[in-house]
């Protein structure tokens, strides 16, 4: 896909997270928008997926580590053709197969259910080693906040992963500088990241803007040549990208917007939408 498509889905992606978030008065905005243009690249252009048959034995997997940022992988999801996209609109809802984290037994293409925060790495690790001992191909990609590789199981899991040599494993770490309770590097800082997956013998690519789809085709690319040892991906990007009043701001980590913020960010992905089209 040419990367002004990939560029329109991120759009429709945001524009998804925002309207589910916004109709389940809950959820995790911040994180899901920084999140949008990998999840794009991920499901559109990087894994070997099909939605017709999301329980093919060679498809590669995907592990949101970082489950709290649901929406954005289900909007996703949902724009690649898992399940319909009106169903956004139902997350957290009562009765509704989309809860609050990704649950692998009820959304068709969730891999695994997760967001006991720390503990998707070590699934995708322990798939990533099963592949090698059955010698298959598929390859296991998850992504990890930057608040979330505060907990020492992500170091655990990285030991064995470098340790077994799993080079069928991509460690993306979403560093938007923010968490929860603030900047990341004011609670409890894990700089530098690079370093540390280094010393845990991964291959480590810096992305200085994850939400570039150039850079991050450059950094995937460059991470299935890699042999011998698994890849970290280090991406920086804008928390609450794509929405003005969200971007950068703490407060948007776990926060729906009212319908006056939720006419607002539709207008700010509107206008991003039009002026991709007159590319």
């Amino acid at each position: 896909m040419e990367k002004l498509e990939l560029q329109k889905v991120a759009n429709e992606v945001r524009k998804g997270i925002v309207t589910a978030v916004h109709s389940a008065k809950a959820g995790h905005p911040g994180g899901s928008l920084s999140a949008a243009d990998l999840f794009t690249y991920l499901y559109f252009e990087e894994m070997n997926i099909d939605p017709k048959d999301p329980k093919k034995a060679d498809r590669d997997r995907f592990v949101l580590s970082k489950g709290h940022t649901a929406p954005g992988l289900y909007s996703v999801l949902a724009n690649r053709g898992y399940f319909p996209v009106e169903d956004l609109k139902t997350l957290r809802h009562l009765g509704s197969y989309l809860q609050g984290h990704p649950d692998m037994k009820h959304i068709p293409g969730v891999d695994m259910s997760s967001g006991s925060l720390g503990q998707g790495i070590s699934a995708a690790v322990g798939m990533a080693l099963s592949a090698k001992l059955s010698n298959d191909s598929y390859r296991v990609y998850t992504l990890l906040g930057d608040g979330e590789i505060q907990e020492g199981q992500v170091w655990e899991a990285a030991m064995f992963a470098g340790f077994r040599k799993l080079d069928n494993l991509v460690v993306i770490v979403d560093n938007n500088g923010l968490q929860i309770d603030g900047p990341i590097d004011e609670v409890c800082s894990p700089y530098p990241i690079d370093k540390k997956f280094e010393a845990f013998n991964f291959h480590v690519i810096n992305v200085a803007d994850g939400n570039d789809m150039d850079q991050l085709k450059a950094a995937f690319d460059e991470a299935k040549a890699t042999k011998g040892m698994p890849t970290a991906i280090v991406m920086k990007t804008v928390k609450g990208k794509g929405v003005s009043f969200m971007e950068n701001q703490a407060g948007w980590h776990g926060k729906a917007p009212n319908d006056e913020q939720y006419a607002q960010a539709m207008e700010d992905l509107e206008k991003v939408g039009e002026a991709l089209c007159q590319k």
